[in-house]
């Protein structure tokens, strides 16, 4: 299979599209769980998957969240073993990646922005 240099030297998904299969599939099946657990335990109600980074070696992944609050955390936390086990159970990997939960950075820095433009808005708007 040939590759493209462009996308390999700027770290395209042509250069390791096993690990972006297995992002993806990690992904899915990790939101769609968590959608079906959040019926039954609300921590889990407004938890969105918006990523997933796995490393080289795909021991272990990163599942990025728009948002995480402590019970969300908590409730993650201990369905982990179960998520990993439905993980493994969908797919044809010969390892399932241990999951580790985290916030989106891409989301939480967008926020921040969007507070701060909200503010200059506010300060700039003439008083009546």
């Amino acid at each position: 299979m040939a590759r493209r240099h462009d996308d390999r030297a700027y770290g395209g998904a042509a250069s390791y599209p096993r690990s972006l299969r297995v992002n993806t599939l990690i992904q899915q099946v990790v939101a769609e769980e968590i959608e079906r657990l959040a019926d039954a335990d609300e921590r889990l109600r407004l938890v969105t998957v918006t990523g997933v980074t796995s490393s080289p070696d795909l021991r272990n992944a990163t599942v990025f969240l728009s948002s995480m609050s402590e019970e969300a955390a908590e409730a993650l936390d201990e369905r982990r073993v179960a998520l990993q086990r439905t993980l493994g159970s969908g797919s044809r990997m010969k390892r399932t990646p241990k999951l580790v939960f985290a916030i989106d950075p891409g989301v939480s820095e967008g926020s921040k922005i969007d507070d701060a433009l909200r503010r200059l808005k506010r300060d700039d708007e003439p008083e009546r």
